[in-house]
């Protein structure tokens, strides 16, 4: 599959200046109130999807002191969630595609529920990693539903901006988890805590039943099954996510541990860090994806972002010597390891065939959650094996790796390949 702009022919995705848009809004232009909820809910789905990483993360020093969980079982968490995240993303784009983003939406919000209350109520390794398995589903249908909820819902000039937001729903989910929910966890303990955003999850799940637009009558929606695949080449990009998410995840899961045991930082100001992190990938996510949506080719920004990330990490490293550069790293990797994420999502919505851009950006999220499977065990067995200056090493790596994966995408005559 390929990325590829609309030259007018029928079912091809629209340039971004709205003209010949298949899939043309109403009533949700620019400065639009219905604009402004639809944004507002797909950033709160999208940061509900992954919460539990972010939680389990920024509350890895509760579980581990408190609730008797070896440092190994916070890798294996990750791995849990991705790995079904990544399987069923080869078929949770065709089921958005045909039951439509609104349900789809609601569902994940649901599920995310529940997925969050088992993790508070896990006694064990087993049911803990089974919880966390479980919200492996919404992650799977959150790109795929958001996406299609901006093609249906979102004027073409404003899919870029929008996209950013709703990705960086991803980093407030970071934030809540680093800074509010850290210290809910301090009053409440950490199960109180998780139990408090699987209420948040539902509350959503309620808000967005009642706000969002009605999907199209079921009998339209397998007409998408039968439509061409989207015109998106999605390999490369799924090979870019794939080593960008190995080093955002290790990131994720392993920062305030690192602060609290490396760098001796207390609990709560170790979660800081995952809310340092989520601030500035908010930021990033929406400003690089404005930029990426004014390019011809917003696959032009993906080398430089990893790249950066790809210092980052390094200066992660570096603060085993110089503790307060812990601070510049984690800000670093937010700015920009988790923009990379979203300009290839922004380069998905502008492109896709609207009818089946489910599957187009199911299968880019593929590979990223692929590399949420893969990148935490690996850390956490070089930081038991070596200590954390080689698994720093081994993130800058991996960062790099997509960052010359960045430079094939972008290399020309390749960007639509």
């Amino acid at each position: 599959m390929e990325v590829r702009r609309n030259t007018g022919r029928p079912g091809e995705a629209a340039e971004p200046d709205g003209s010949g848009d298949p899939a043309k809004p109403a009533g949700t232009g620019a400065g639009s109130g219905a604009g402004t909820v639809t944004t507002v809910l797909l950033t709160a789905a999208m940061g509900v999807s992954m919460l539990q990483l972010f939680l389990i993360g920024a509350l890895g020093p509760r579980l581990v002191e408190d609730g008797g969980f070896s440092r190994g079982v916070l890798g294996l968490t990750t791995s849990a969630g991705f790995g079904v995240a990544c399987a069923l993303s080869l078929t949770a784009g065709s089921w958005v595609d045909r039951i439509g983003p609104r349900r789809s939406l609601v569902a994940l919000l649901v599920i995310a529920a529940g997925a969050l209350a088992l993790i508070g109520s896990a006694t064990g390794t087993a049911m803990l990693l089974a919880a966390v398995a479980l919200g492996g589903l919404p992650q799977a249908l959150a790109n795929p539903a958001t996406n299609k909820v901006i093609i249906a819902a979102v004027a073409p000039a404003r899919r870029g901006a929008v996209t950013g937001w709703k990705q960086s729903g991803v980093q407030l989910g970071a934030f809540a988890a680093g800074l509010p929910f850290a210290v809910l966890a301090g009053w409440l303990g950490w199960r109180g805590a998780v139990w408090g955003a699987a209420g948040c999850a539902l509350l959503i799940a309620v808000f967005a039943a009642v706000l969002l637009p009605r999907d199209p009558s079921r009998r339209a929606a397998p007409g998408a099954a039968g439509a061409p695949p989207p015109r998106v080449r999605v390999g490369r990009l799924a090979a870019y996510q794939l080593a960008l998410g190995c080093g955002i995840a290790s990131v994720n899961t392993y920062l305030a541990l690192y602060g609290a045991q490396r760098l001796e930082l207390g609990a709560v100001v170790a979660a800081w860090l995952v809310a340092v992190l989520g601030v500035t990938g908010i930021a990033g996510r929406v400003g690089w994806s404005r930029r990426a949506g004014s390019l011809p080719r917003p696959v032009v920004l993906l080398a430089p972002l990893a790249a950066g990330a790809c210092a980052a990490a390094l200066v992660l490293g570096a603060s085993a010597w110089a503790s307060p550069l812990v601070w510049l790293g984690a800000a670093a990797v937010g700015a920009f390891a988790a923009a990379g994420n979203a300009v290839s999502m922004v380069a998905v919505v502008r492109s896709a065939d609207a009818r089946v851009a489910g599957r187009a950006s199911a299968l880019v999220a593929a590979g990223f959650f692929g590399g949420f499977a893969l990148g935490p065990p690996l850390f956490g067995v070089l930081v038991a094996r070596a200590g954390y200056g080689p698994a720093w090493l081994l993130v800058a790596a991996e960062f790099a790796a997509a960052a010359l994966i960045g430079v094939l995408i972008a290399a020309p005559g390749r960007g639509r390949r």
